[in-house]
């Protein structure tokens, strides 16, 4: 009998803060697609968004630390902040595939940054080297992901993956934003993370 295939998530993101939605989403994750365990991978320089609004990697790396401790299922990688240049997913893909070609890597990310799939640094490679996970909220319509992924080649539909997590309105920017305002984020982050942001000061008002 061979040996059976191992999966393992992949967790990209800012995490700037992390906080209960993304754990939620990971989790959920892990159960719903048997995962060994979830790698989250904080993003160095992310493409995407401008380095004005976001915490030191190494802030950013430590909150998440503190974050995923207590779950001995999750890991956290180093990859995309040691990288030079921009964080694209296609090479961090690559990296991991590279590591174990034998793995079954799903990458977990939020339904709505995956509309954008073909605008990402070569989506073909994300396909090739990972499945997706679209997390999302109860009743989506993973449709339009569909369309997109047929646009990039039929087959590539059968490697995205919807997952319903529980509706948690929290978002890293409204945790931002609060901490701006002095208002509270108790209960949206984990309680180490709190702290963290407390004791080094980060996203306060003119910070």
């Amino acid at each position: 009998m061979g040996k059976e295939t191992r999966a393992i998530g992949l967790m990209g993101g800012t995490f700037n803060p992390i906080h209960y939605g993304h754990l939620v989403t990971a989790e959920a994750a892990r159960d719903a697609f048997h995962l060994d365990r979830v790698i989250f991978i904080p993003s160095g320089q992310p493409p995407h968004k401008p380095p004005s609004v976001l915490a030191s990697a190494e802030h950013r790396f430590l909150m998440t630390f503190l974050a995923i401790a207590p779950n001995m299922h999750f890991e956290l990688s180093r990859v995309e902040i040691e990288r030079q240049g921009p964080s694209y997913t296609s090479e961090t893909l690559a990296y991991f595939h590279r590591l174990d070609p034998d793995v079954d890597w799903y990458f977990i990310s939020g339904a709505d940054a995956i509309l954008e799939i073909a605008s990402w640094h070569y989506p073909e490679d994300i396909f090739r080297y990972a499945h997706l996970i679209a997390a999302s909220r109860p009743g989506y319509s993973l449709s339009r992901i569909h369309a997109l992924a047929r646009d990039l080649g039929e087959e590539k539909v059968e490697r995205i993956h919807q997952l319903e997590v529980p509706a948690l309105a929290i978002s890293s920017s409204q945790i931002r934003e609060r901490l701006r305002l002095g208002l509270s984020i108790k209960y949206l982050v984990p309680e180490a993370v709190e702290h963290y942001i407390e004791k080094n000061r980060l996203y306060e008002q003119g910070s």
